[in-house]
């Protein structure tokens, strides 16, 4: 399972947000690994590697949903403050929504 915010839902299945960061102490995701996100459906990861936060620009931001760094930063400030990241690594997950074919 991953989890991720509902403004985010119409981007994704859009394809217009095709990333996502996460701080965590180890990989969570696989490559090639499908995942539910509750209330939007499966994602399939394309790929899940520890990035240094300096080397993000605009465009990072905009495959994730923003309009640009600053505003990707204010965000995961927000959902990660800097003293609850001690000892996690950075990761930028590329995945691809996969349609309910229904």
């Amino acid at each position: 399972m991953l989890l991720m915010k509902k403004r985010f839902f119409e981007a994704i299945r859009g394809g217009e947000k095709t990333t996502t960061l996460r701080y965590w102490r180890h990989r969570r995701v696989r490559e090639g690994g499908t995942h539910t996100v509750p209330g939007l459906g499966k994602v399939r990861i394309e790929s899940a590697e520890p990035v240094d936060r300096a080397d993000l620009t605009d465009d990072d931001a905009r495959a994730d949903g923003f309009e640009g760094v600053g505003a990707m930063w204010a965000a995961l400030d927000e959902i990660y403050p800097p003293d609850a990241r001690d000892g996690r690594t950075l990761y930028r997950i590329r995945f691809t929504f996969l349609p309910d074919r229904d």
